[in-house]
């Protein structure tokens, strides 16, 4: 098989793993939640649009199953925090303060650019995102943003849910880069 026919079978593949897959789950959370228009269509972007990605990035590196696990983590990640803070409402609340989230998604994204998709690169990157992530509660605290009603524990406690998923994922790019 050459390598453009294979390149054709794996988006083949994503988008059919996409529509068959994703495409119920999207409905079901349709039928679950009272979403907003502009957020359910971002989150069928995201979904259906995260398989195609995740199927083009890795198809370079079909053989390392570590690389193909860190982008599907990574990209796992920034879905759930893209979700948490559109469909749900904020993860800090109903405050300006959840505008720096896009500084953390800023961070990956310029990390990913800079790293050129090389594994060594994308470690350095997902690390120091995950780093952003931690930030973003403890400047929220420091500028008394309300959005701990739940308790300062539940807010860290989440953020360090998110750093530990992308630190994942950074340590999965570093061992498909080791070898």
């Amino acid at each position: 098989m050459t390598n453009a026919n294979l390149e054709t079978t794996a988006t083949r593949v994503g988008w059919g793993i996409g529509l068959g897959v994703f495409v119920p789950v999207f409905l079901l959370l349709l039928a679950r939640w009272h979403w907003k228009p502009g957020a359910l269509i971002l989150a069928f972007v995201l979904l259906v649009g995260g398989v195609a990605v995740v199927s083009e990035l890795t198809i370079r590196r079909i053989g390392d199953k570590r690389y193909r696990a860190a982008v599907g983590l990574a990209l796992l990640t920034v879905l759930l925090l893209v979700w948490m803070n559109v469909a749900v409402g904020g993860i800090l609340g109903d405050d300006p303060a959840n505008l720096m989230y896009i500084g953390v998604l800023l961070v990956g994204l310029i990390g990913t650019f800079l790293g050129r998709l090389e594994p060594r690169g994308m470690s350095r990157t997902l690390f120091v995102t995950a780093y952003a992530v931690l930030l973003v509660p403890a400047i929220a605290w420091l500028i008394g943003t309300p959005a701990f009603a739940n308790g300062i524990a539940a807010v860290f406690g989440l953020h360090a849910v998110f750093a530990l998923l992308f630190a994942g994922a950074a340590w999965l790019f570093r061992c498909a880069g080791s070898g």
